[in-house]
């Protein structure tokens, strides 16, 4: 299996905690085992902090879960500090972060389920993918 360095949208975060069924908790196994290697930026850290606590019902989480999967993908992950910001780029400001963290850390691939919203940033070098068409390329 090859290895590959994404960045992770928090909807893929989110779609892997809450089934073992589809191709994001599939992800999740992969970066857990070394397959996948995070680039992990505070801002996003943040963002996967702020997605799980709003949804630890959901998700059947407690605070000390959220702790605990926020220092293991801390632990799987590349930091990297954000120099440059290219805001306003993307259709929604609110992935604009992303795109600064792919830049800056050199990162070809984000990981979402919000292609959409990624449009225009293989002026980047950077192009956005499916869980499900990461888990092919990987195979």
């Amino acid at each position: 299996m090859s290895h590959i360095d994404i960045i992770l949208d928090t909807n893929v975060l989110h779609s892997g905690l809450y089934s073992s069924r589809g191709a994001s908790y599939q992800v999740l196994k992969l970066i857990e085992k070394g397959n996948i290697k995070l680039s992990l930026s505070t801002t996003l850290l943040f963002e996967y902090e702020d997605i799980l606590k709003r949804n630890k019902q959901i998700l059947q989480l407690t605070e000390r879960d959220i702790e605990i999967i926020l220092d293991n993908l801390c632990k799987f992950s590349d930091h990297q500090k954000i120099y440059f910001l290219w805001r306003p780029y993307l259709p929604d400001p609110k992935n604009d972060h992303i795109l600064e963290l792919a830049v800056a850390s050199e990162t070809k691939t984000i990981v979402t389920y919000n292609i959409k919203d990624f449009k225009k940033i293989s002026k980047f070098g950077v192009r956005a993918i499916t869980p499900k068409i990461l888990l092919e390329e990987l195979k």
